[in-house]
């Protein structure tokens, strides 16, 4: 990776290209650390714990939140429509055809899920400002004597700049896309993570300069733990199921067609992260309806005991969660891989596969090669999801800076954008040396 990189900065194109997506990163990241006038920055971040939901929502965005930041809810209302709008497709007739029309059809689906995500995110933003409100997070006495320190007032203007700073994140975001390198949402949503995994291994490294001798094997501990599992990520990430397809020879005229040898790559983990996503998403979503609007009712502290991974009963929690990843790799599965369109086009180009009979018994077969891969798949996001909080738990005791430094979703998510990104940057490379050879 870092050889494409060298090679990349030598193509005046592709340099360029890298230091747009550069800049719109660090814009990014500015806007994660303006604070908005009217907060008090202290008190929200004793209220955005690691063990909250705005915690978690703050690490997405790289601390923005717990620092009251203009971009605080960063990118995670696209990402919550964009799940929404997927799951409709399936179930509303009129974005199944919009997915099956090509470019079209994707701008269609892409304005339903800004407007989506515009709806999600004043939501959202009204959420936060009320918890801030309530907490003591809204600070009316900075603007004393004016029509700001009416807290409905102040509350409004932060809710608003809540949302201005959103559809901001995705603006950004699609700038990336277009003129940069990588899909500008998973660059943001990468730089997010790893700036709330930077900032809490440099707290650990200031608690050994304090004096914390222990902290220095917790975080030798913790950075072999990392290693090991994104050694293991990209292992199982770059895995495939490859079955051989064999196209006979035809004739036509005095020319031969066919008679070549391909195979259908199924990949492991072909859905990614979505099925983790797709799961926490609706576990927490009654936590998020709770510490918004029901903070300390019967209800909410309910399910923060059977409900969390920091409950008494977390035992629980790992077993809804393990069935909704199996229950969303199929799903999701579903949706990336069709076996019946596979084994239709196998057939009308003339294929079969060795050993393999063509029509039902060939699809017989896909379905079952898929179910099994998939089955493999799903386990192997189990894993990732709960192992690696246990491992680090382990190995990191008495220091939950390191132990919440990093998520299985954000490691996944790590993992899955730096390999696209380079894939991405060697396909750019390849086509500008053609391009260049063809002049």
């Amino acid at each position: 990776m870092f050889q494409t990189l060298i090679n990349a900065f030598k193509n005046p194109e592709v340099r360029k290209k890298i230091l747009i997506t550069i800049g719109l990163l660090i814009l990014f990241r500015i806007g994660c650390w303006l604070p908005i006038p009217g907060l008090n920055v202290e008190v929200m971040k004793k209220t955005s714990g690691t063990d909250t939901l705005l915690g978690l929502l703050s690490a997405v965005t790289g601390s923005a939140l717990a620092n009251g930041a203009f971009l605080a809810i960063g990118i995670s209302p696209y990402i919550n429509a964009s799940i929404i709008v997927q799951l409709l497709t399936v179930a509303i007739k009129k974005l199944e055809e919009w997915s099956k029309q090509g470019d079209e059809g994707k701008k269609k689906i892409n304005t339903v899920t800004r407007v989506v995500t515009f709806i999600l995110a004043i939501v959202q933003a009204v959420g936060i400002t009320i918890n801030w409100a309530t907490t003591g997070g809204l600070d009316t006495a900075m603007f004393s004597g004016t029509f700001l320190a009416e807290p409905a007032v102040l509350g409004t203007m932060v809710a608003s700049i809540l949302v201005a700073g959103s559809m901001f994140t995705m603006w950004l975001g699609d700038r990336i896309t277009e003129n940069g390198v990588g899909n500008g949402i998973s660059l943001l949503i990468y730089v997010g993570i790893l700036s709330t995994t930077g900032l809490s291994i440099i707290a650990v490294i200031g608690q050994i300069f304090s004096g914390n001798e222990t902290a220095i094997w917790e975080l030798l501990g913790f950075l072999l733990m990392a290693v090991l599992i994104f050694g293991f990520i990209v292992f199982v990430d770059l895995a495939e199921r490859k079955i051989p397809v064999q196209y006979a020879k035809q004739i036509k005229g005095r020319k031969q067609y066919g008679g070549q040898s391909t195979f259908i790559p199924l990949k492991v983990n072909a859905s990614g992260v979505m099925p983790i996503i797709f799961s926490t998403a609706i576990i927490t979503f009654p936590q998020m309806l709770g510490q918004l609007f029901w903070n300390g009712t019967p209800f909410y502290f309910w399910w923060n005991d059977w409900m969390t991974p920091n409950g008494s009963h977390a035992w629980l929690y790992a077993i809804i969660v393990a069935l909704l990843i199996l229950a969303f790799s199929y799903f999701y599965a579903q949706m990336q891989f069709n076996p019946e369109e596979v084994s239709r086009n196998i057939q009308q180009y003339g294929g079969f596969i060795p050993g393999i009979r063509p029509g039902a018994p060939t699809l017989d077969y896909l379905k079952k090669v898929t179910k099994r891969v998939t089955f493999f798949g799903a386990v192997y996001l189990t894993l990732i999801a709960l192992v690696p909080s246990v491992l680090f738990s382990i190995f990191s005791i008495g220091n939950a800076t390191l132990v919440n430094a990093m998520t299985s979703t954000g490691m996944l998510i790590i993992v899955s954008v730096a390999l696209e990104f380079d894939k991405q940057l060697q396909s750019l490379m390849m086509m500008k040396h053609y391009k260049g050879f063809l002049k």
